[in-house]
């Protein structure tokens, strides 16, 4: 057999591929083996018919056929391993001349990872990001979360206002008529927390036990979503919320500290970490935004095409449909356009395939590799995130044949840290930040910059193999 490659363009190519036809030889005895099995022909016992039994009553052409179809994925492979090819997606193949007897020649266009010119290193990359600074107010912010948490009720005897909590039972109508999943009872809700329909909280304030009132209001799930309801909303009990003191006794319900001051300077910890964390993930988007821009990286429009149409769908069958929206809905809601959403879309695909080609290209020029360890933090910081436990997200991960798109996941998050510790990274007062002391938190963050764009330019890349 013989190829040549013909570049198209940096990321497609043309095989052109030459077999001699004694090369068809086992091809040929299997389309006559399979043809045998499939067929029935007087005289003869099945599986048994003579080869040129076969070509008189169904013709040669029929055998060529099913041998040709064999054998394509066979020389295909190996031309492009001979060419040592990075293919994406499936080839579109071409039979050019099929002499029986003599020659197959068949081309094969299909699209390739580009190649791609890294620099040497990374030291002229430099960002900025937000100082880790936790003020007084943040401190005071925080406890009173915790002190909103633990606040008690108690029911009262006059209108309901603001911050109180109210059980309400509703009643949803559209078109006058009653909704089968519209009528909830004993329904608790604080007023202003927004939690409930628009509207309500006009609605029941002024109310005492035993009031009620209409109101219009749009529905956010169930089988009217989206449609204006009118709403009958009636009041059966308020109570009035009461805050516990601020003090040590407080500390010692709400934490395992025992005076007030231990549990501030507890929230000024954690708030550090969290800002630090922050800060490692901005230092990240940064980074991979300058990274993105030093590196020229053409994109192959099947695996774009197929990576947009993967956003889309993910959009609007999983996210969108467990919020009761449809697209036209959600786009009101967000106040964009349809041009505005299409451009949107094609941005965040192009930045996620260029993500995940520099960043491959970076983590085999480095050789980076992925140990189990790493492989099984990775995995439960991703359970974590999905709401399963270790185990079903494991298992999950294993039937759906996703355990490379994980290792990925983690490469491409080590070789973007590479880039980060070569990168001078700034924060807003001008302080060099060294990453480096806080290797966890940066690490992690690398994984979750890369994460989304691994995930969705992996399913459109498996689809386009597909």
């Amino acid at each position: 057999m013989k190829s040549a490659v013909e570049t198209l363009n940096p990321t497609r190519v043309r095989l052109t591929v030459e077999v001699p036809f004694e090369e068809l030889k086992d091809s040929l005895d299997a389309a006559y083996k399979k043809i045998n099995q499939q067929v029935t022909v007087k005289g003869f016992r099945k599986g048994k018919i003579p080869a040129r039994i076969i070509d008189q009553r169904f013709g040669r052409g029929a055998v060529l056929e099913e041998a040709v179809n064999d054998a394509l994925p066979k020389f295909y492979t190996e031309a492009v391993n001979g060419a040592e090819l990075d293919v994406l997606g499936q080839p579109e193949v071409d039979i050019t001349e099929l002499k029986d007897g003599e020659t197959l020649n068949f081309t094969a266009e299909v699209d390739i990872r580009p190649v791609l010119e890294l620099p040497e290193d990374f030291s002229s990359i430099e960002v900025e990001v937000d100082a880790v600074e936790v003020s007084d107010e943040d401190i005071e912010k925080s406890v009173e979360q915790l002190r909103e948490r633990f606040a008690s009720t108690s029911p009262v005897e006059r209108a309901a206002e603001d911050g109180d909590v109210v059980t309400v039972d509703l009643e949803a109508k559209v078109d006058g008529e009653v909704l089968e999943d519209g009528v909830a009872d004993g329904v608790s809700y604080t007023i202003g927390s927004g939690e409930l329909l628009e509207g309500i909280d006009d609605a029941v304030k002024g109310l005492e036990a035993g009031g009620e009132a209409t109101f219009t209001s749009e529905l956010k799930g169930g089988s009217a979503a989206g449609q204006q309801a009118e709403v009958t909303v009636k009041v059966t009990q308020v109570a009035a919320r009461e805050l516990p003191e601020l003090d040590d006794e407080f500390a010692q319900l709400a934490s395992e500290f025992d005076t007030l001051e231990e549990l501030k300077a507890d929230s000024r910890k954690r708030l550090a970490n969290m800002k630090q964390y922050d800060q490692a993930t901005q230092a990240q988007e940064r980074v991979l935004e300058k990274l993105l821009e030093l590196v020229e990286v053409p994109v192959p429009e099947k695996l774009l095409a197929d990576e947009i149409n993967t956003r889309k769908h993910n959009l609007e069958h999983h996210q969108l449909d467990q919020m009761g929206l449809n697209l036209e809905k959600y786009l009101e809601l967000q106040g964009k356009t349809v041009e505005e959403f299409e451009t949107e879309t094609r941005e965040a695909a192009v930045k996620g395939i260029k993500t995940q080609f520099v960043l491959d290209e970076l983590v085999k020029r480095e050789k980076l590799n992925v140990n189990q360890e790493e492989l099984t933090e990775h995995l439960m910081r991703r359970a974590a995130s999905s709401g399963m436990s270790p185990d079903q997200f494991a298992q999950a991960v294993v039937e759906g044949g996703q355990v490379p798109l994980l290792v990925g996941e983690v490469a491409r998050g080590k070789a973007l840290a590479v880039v980060v510790e070569s990168a001078t990274v700034k924060d807003t007062n001008g302080e060099v930040i060294d990453l480096d002391d806080e290797e966890e938190d940066t690490e992690e963050a690398a994984e979750a910059t890369t994460e989304d764009a691994d995930e969705s330019a992996e399913s459109a890349e498996d689809k386009s193999e597909a």
